[in-house]
C-alpha cells in the first residue's frame, strides 16, 4: 500500500479518550483533500494508565480541473 502521509491521535487521560473521536472527526472535516486509505487503532494499558491511539494513513485526492 502506498500513502502520502499519516496522522496520529493519542490520549491517556479519561476526558481525552472520551473526546478522541470528536478530534478525529474534526480533523477529517478540516482536511477534505485527504482520503483515508488505512487505519490502526491501538489500546495499551499498565496498572495506572490507559492509552488509546488512532493512526490514519491518507492519500491526497487529485484536484479536478
Amino acid at each position: 500500500m502506498t500513502f502520502d502521509g499519516m496522522k496520529v491521535f493519542s490520549a491517556t487521560k479519561a476526558r481525552e479518550r472520551q473526546e478522541l473521536g470528536e478530534s478525529v472527526t474534526q480533523w477529517l472535516r478540516d482536511h477534505p483533500e485527504l482520503e483515508i486509505v488505512d487505519k490502526i487503532v491501538t489500546q495499551s494499558s499498565d496498572q495506572a494508565f490507559h492509552c488509546v491511539s488512532v493512526a490514519l494513513f491518507y492519500v491526497r485526492r487529485e484536484r479536478s480541473v
